[in-house]
């Protein structure tokens, strides 16, 4: 099950809120906050907002719902920083020109769920299947290496005839 929070129309650049994210995705609930209450930059506070509330949500299905949900056992799925909207600014220049600039916002999605029991330590990755990377083509290789070989070894006997024909 996951449990969702979401922030929307947030005054920071996304690419600002996703270093804070970034920080605490795949962690345990406490880790994060813990996390969140000491990092230095502005959007944290937001962050471990959107935190606390994700996790009154699953408090709220596992008491009102009836749905079998341990608090203590959620870990950050996912977390994620969107663009919004941009407001457009401008900003006096030299010589009565002006130069415009753009406000960015941020709608960001915290999503938690909870960790099985039976692999504590490890989180699931959620939506990615089994990754195997391509077998080397090594027998290609090496017999487009034997044939340059074999060129090169006809073009140097066929140097020696046309040599041994000119003297």
């Amino acid at each position: 099950m996951e449990f969702r929070a979401e922030a929307r129309y947030m005054r920071v650049s996304p690419q600002k809120a996703r270093l804070v994210l970034d920080l605490i995705k795949g962690r345990r609930v406490e880790e994060a906050m813990n996390t969140l209450a000491f990092t230095k930059k502005r959007v944290a506070g937001t962050v471990e907002k959107l935190l606390r509330s994700a996790v009154q949500n699953a408090n709220y299905l596992s008491q009102e719902k009836g749905m079998d949900v341990d608090v203590d056992n959620l870990f950050v799925l996912r977390a994620v920083a969107n663009d919004g909207p941009r407001a457009k600014r401008i900003r006096p220049a030299p010589m009565g020109r002006a130069y415009r600039y753009q406000r960015r916002m941020a709608h960001i999605e915290i999503a938690l769920a909870e960790r099985n029991a039976g692999r504590e330590g490890t989180a699931t990755v959620v939506g990615e299947e089994g990754v195997t990377a391509k077998p080397a083509r090594t027998a290609g290789k090496t017999a487009g290496k034997a044939k340059v070989k074999a060129k090169a070894s006809k073009k140097s006997a066929a140097g020696k005839k046309t040599a041994k024909a000119r003297s």
